[in-house]
C-alpha cells in the first residue's frame, strides 16, 4: 500500500471513530430511563413481562417459539436434503456432500468409541441432538423480532436459553441412557443408570448456564451506552460462536459415554470379543 492509500485509509477510519464517538456522546441513554438494569436481566432470564403470543396455546415464553422454528427448520431442510440431495450423491463427493459425510462421521465415531456394544441409535441421537443445540443456538444471531402481548418487541432468543428448554433436553438425554442401560443390562442396567440421579440435572443446567451466560453478557452491554456501538455485534457473535460449537459437544459427549458404560455387558472377554 502506498503512502496515499495509507493516508486515505487513516482518514476514512479516523471519520468512522469520530462519528461513532459523536453518537456515544450525543445520543441518550433510554434503556435506562425506561427499566433498570436488574429488571432487564431478570427478564431475560424468567421471560415474566416479555410473553408471546402463541396459536391455540395463549401467552407462551419466546423460547417456546424459538424452538418451533428451529424444529421447523430442522425437519424441512431434512426432509428436503433426503428427497433431492442424498439420491445424487455420488462416488466423489462434492462440497456439501463432503461436508455432510464429515459431520455425521464425527457424531457415528463418538458414538462407536464410547459404546463399542451398541451405537446406531446413539449415533442418531447424538447427530440430532448435537445439531438441535448447534442450530438453536446460531439461530439467536437472526434477531428475529416477534410482538409481545405488552405491546413490545423481543429478538427470539436460543431454545435452550430458557431453562424450561434445557431441562427437557437434559431429561430427555437421560431417558436415552436410561434406555441402554434396559438394552444392555435390563434391570442392572436400570439401577446402574438410576445410581447417577443427578445426572439431568447437570446436563440441564449445565447447557441453561452456559448459553444464559452469553445472553446476559449481551444485554449487559447493549444497556450502557458508551458500549452499545459495534461492540455488542463482537460480543454476540463471539459468545453464541463458541456457546454453540462447546454445548453441542459436551452434550453429546456426556450422553455417548454414560450411554456407553450402562449398555456395556459386564463378564469376561472370550477368543477376544467383548462380552
Amino acid at each position: 500500500m502506498d503512502k496515499k492509500k495509507r493516508t486515505r485509509f487513516i482518514v476514512i477510519c479516523s471519520c468512522i471513530l469520530a462519528v461513532l464517538l459523536v453518537g456515544i456522546f450525543l445520543t441518550g441513554d433510554p434503556a435506562k430511563e425506561e427499566e433498570p438494569i436488574n429488571i432487564v436481566m431478570k427478564d431475560a432470564v424468567l421471560h415474566e413481562t416479555a410473553k408471546v403470543s402463541f396459536p391455540i396455546v395463549g401467552s407462551v415464553n419466546p423460547a417456546v417459539v424459538s424452538a418451533y422454528t428451529v424444529t421447523a427448520i430442522i425437519l424441512v431442510f431434512s426432509l428436503t436434503v433426503r428427497l433431492f440431495v442424498i439420491p445424487k450423491f455420488t462416488d466423489t463427493p462434492g462440497k456439501f456432500q463432503l461436508l455432510l459425510e464429515q459431520a455425521v462421521g464425527i457424531f457415528d465415531d463418538l458414538a462407536k468409541s464410547n459404546s463399542p456394544q451398541r451405537n446406531k441409535f446413539l449415533g442418531v441421537y447424538v447427530f440430532t441432538a448435537g445439531a438441535y443445540i448447534f442450530i438453536g443456538t446460531l439461530f439467536e444471531l437472526l434477531g428475529v423480532m416477534v410482538p409481545t402481548t405488552n405491546g413490545g418487541s423481543i429478538a427470539l432468543p436460543a431454545p435452550l436459553a430458557d431453562i424450561n428448554g434445557a431441562i427437557s433436553m437434559g431429561v430427555f438425554s437421560y431417558l436415552v441412557i436410561l434406555s441402554g442401560g434396559v438394552a444392555g443390562n435390563r434391570f442392572k442396567g436400570v439401577l446402574h443408570t438410576l445410581k447417577d440421579f443427578s445426572l439431568p440435572i447437570s446436563m440441564s443446567f449445565r447447557l441453561f448456564g452456559a448459553l444464559l451466560s452469553g445472553a446476559l453478557v449481551t444485554e449487559l452491554v447493549y444497556y450502557y451506552i458508551t458500549t452499545s456501538f459495534i461492540i455488542p455485534v463482537f460480543v454476540a457473535v463471539m459468545f453464541t460462536m463458541l456457546h454453540a460449537l462447546i454445548q453441542a459437544y459436551v452434550l453429546t459427549m456426556l450422553t455417548a459415554l454414560f450411554y456407553g458404560e450402562v449398555c456395556m455387558k459386564e463378564g469376561p472377554i472370550e477368543d477376544g470379543k467383548i462380552p
